[in-house]
């Protein structure tokens, strides 16, 4: 009788991550539907909301201890939706106007292509847990073309230049599956080492940057965390690995 309830209570326990990486997707269709209705600054912040729900479904499972090989692929679906189907609709409608029609589709289908590349990659190359990525993750190359439309838009009420959009967005698809290493999101409590910490408190200065300026902060702020994170991987590939071989130091201790 406990083990039945027991159960009764994990399986309802195991949808919340389920539900917060539903609510992503809708986030991603709504995107899309903004898109399509010309609006593409509701769209932006429409869809850095779902980035908000992408970053706590998966932390939300380890956490409960509900993670599942099910949630994995419904969040990589989901993804699919919000960070590589979205940004390429952003391509096709701002940027690639005037571009013979093929050229323009190949271009604006960079995001998607690349970035279902590199969730299939991730999912079939699931290994110990890291404290960074290997390549660019979707939310973060949408992040960098959503909020370049709104620093654009709030500075000179212009979507920015095609052309700079253009060659950014292909080159974040590279970056996608290259082998740059980046950070993750932190955990959110302060126990977790100092790294976590300042990363944690990152978050908190970009989203009351963004409370305080909206879109005039983002696009600069993740450009240049970017940037630093290339340079730093070009510097030193093993960074990384430096920090984990002295944390499993410290816990054999």
């Amino acid at each position: 009788m406990k083990t039945r309830r027991h159960e009764h209570k994990r399986i309802n326990v195991g949808v919340i991550p389920n539900i917060f990486t539903l609510i992503n997707m809708f986030l991603g269709f709504a995107a899309l539907i903004m898109l399509m209705k010309g609006d593409p600054i509701k769209a932006s912040w429409i869809i850095l909301f779902a980035m908000g729900f992408d970053a706590i479904d998966g932390k939300t499972a380890r956490k409960l201890g509900v993670d599942s090989k099910f949630g994995i692929e419904f969040d990589s679906l989901a993804d699919t939706v919000s960070f590589c189907l979205v940004p390429a609709l952003f391509l096709y409608t701002l940027y690639v106007q005037g571009l013979p029609v093929i050229i323009g589709m190949l271009i604006s289908f960079t995001p998607l292509m690349f970035g279902t590349i590199r969730l299939a990659r991730f999912n079939v190359m699931q290994e110990e847990p890291k404290s960074y990525y290997e390549g660019i993750t979707t939310p973060l190359n949408t992040v960098m073309i959503v909020s370049f439309v709104l620093f654009n838009y709030q500075i000179n009420g212009s979507y920015g230049d095609p052309r700079i959009a253009i060659s950014m967005a292909v080159a974040l698809g590279f970056l996608m599956i290259s082998r740059v290493r980046i950070a993750k999101f932190p955990n959110f409590t302060f126990k977790g080492g100092r790294s976590n910490t300042l990363r944690l408190i990152g978050i908190v200065i970009i989203v009351l940057s963004i409370i305080l300026w909206k879109g005039l902060v983002i696009f600069p702020l993740f450009t240049v965390f970017l940037s630093w994170s290339v340079l730093n991987w070009m510097l030193n590939h093993n960074r990384y690995d430096e920090k984990i071989n002295l944390s499993s130091i410290n816990k054999t201790k």
